[in-house]
């Protein structure tokens, strides 16, 4: 549920600030406070005030943007790292602590760096995977082929076979590593 509510708060800034950003270059972002500024602001956000947190976000957006640019690889990429990022950002900006002698902004940059990682690691492990019930495509009536239709086989468990496999595998692989570990 915290993770829902956050991302509805970074598509909101997202909205409101990057796209804006985005297209008519990177004078549209705030710019960052200056440090009396963001003293004052990070003093009223710990004691509660939800303006001066929502200010220290919008002013550190650039900063998400810099960081999610050396993580992307395409613009539909970038735009996913910018939403993570943005996450990471309001998570640096309620767990931020003065009293440790770092500047917001560099807390935030390993926050905003550590959210994406974290995205990223999670989302390779499901880059490879293919599902047997997604749809390939259409026969001439018009209807969906999947490509479990396409497999034809004799024996109607191939999900099962394939999990069998899979699990194989994984099995061989943790043997592998307690005998050479």
């Amino acid at each position: 549920m915290v993770f829902a509510s956050l991302q509805t708060l970074a598509a909101g800034f997202l909205s409101q600030y990057f796209l804006a950003g985005f297209i008519t270059g990177p004078q549209s972002f705030p710019q960052p406070l200056a440090s009396q500024d963001e003293q004052k602001y990070v003093d009223a956000c710990r004691k509660g005030d939800e303006n001066a947190r929502n200010i220290l976000i919008e002013h550190n957006l650039r900063l998400v943007a810099h960081v999610a640019r050396k993580y992307s690889i395409s613009n539909t990429d970038s735009d996913d790292l910018i939403s993570i990022g943005t996450i990471g950002l309001i998570k640096a900006v309620a767990s931020y602590d003065p009293t440790k002698g770092i500047r917001l902004a560099t807390y935030a940059a390993r926050c905003i760096e550590n959210e994406i990682l974290m995205h990223l690691r999670s989302s390779k492990k499901f880059q490879n995977e293919v599902s047997l019930n997604e749809p390939l495509g259409t026969d001439k009536e018009g209807n969906e082929i999947a490509l479990i239709d396409i497999l034809g086989s004799e024996d109607e468990d191939v999900e099962e076979k394939v999990d069998l496999k899979q699990r194989i595998k994984k099995l061989y692989r943790l043997i592998k590593c307690v005998l050479e570990g």
